[in-house]
């Protein structure tokens, strides 16, 4: 005799960088073992892919994980986090006035949102003609490299695979036609302000982000 089926909750949420509402469920069991193993491992390319398998389990694959930008991936695990095993996340966190008194704080996973900085753009522009537009960074951009990281290397690395077009006047550019030396020599090629200015885009984009006092 067949066992009975368990129904899944179906909960809506308003994806950050589209705006559209996504359906999503709870993690299950088999998905929640599957991410702890990978966490176990220490392996990144492991973890990436038993974070993707469950956000697009848990939207009904309706989202590509690899193609949607990082804090969408941020935003969307902490929602389906908060609903399959307790909203409310204890931490206990260091005093930055002296960093030595640690304080139990109480963090409800649902009252954090996506920071969207006011004038942002993904538009560079580096000259009167030349103009830069930028992609968000995925998780399949995320492949050896911490965009985070201040290393010369990770911050070429990622502006390279995050250009989507270069305009000069009415000519475009796309990423497609670039072969990834003509794209370095580019980048190199930017004088001090230009490069500044392509990596305010990383500083000033969407991010995850939560003040607690």
């Amino acid at each position: 005799m067949a066992l009975p089926k368990l129904d899944t909750p179906v909960y809506e949420l308003e994806q950050p960088s589209t705006g559209d509402t996504i359906k999503y469920r709870p993690f299950l069991v088999k998905e929640q073992k599957t991410l702890m193993m990978a966490s176990e491992s220490n392996d990144d390319k492991q973890l990436k892919e038993a974070l993707a398998g469950l956000i697009s389990n848990c939207t009904f694959s309706k989202l590509d994980p690899y193609k949607i930008p990082i804090f969408d991936i941020e935003f969307l695990f902490l929602r389906i986090r908060g609903k399959s095993v307790g909203e409310k996340v204890e931490l206990n966190l260091l005093c930055p006035d002296d960093n030595e008194t640690r304080v139990n704080k109480t963090i409800n996973l649902e009252k954090i949102g996506v920071n969207m900085k006011v004038g942002h753009t993904n538009e560079v522009k580096i000259t009167d003609q030349i103009k830069i537009f930028m992609k968000y960074p995925t998780l399949d951009d995320m492949t050896d490299i911490n965009y985070e990281s201040d290393a010369v290397k990770d911050v070429f690395s990622m502006i390279k695979r995050c250009v989507h077009e270069i305009h000069d006047g009415k000519k475009v550019y796309n990423k497609v036609d670039m072969s990834d030396s003509e794209l370095q020599e580019f980048i190199e090629n930017l004088t001090t302000d230009q490069f500044e200015k392509v990596s305010n885009f990383f500083e000033t984009m969407p991010k995850v982000q939560h003040s607690v006092e």
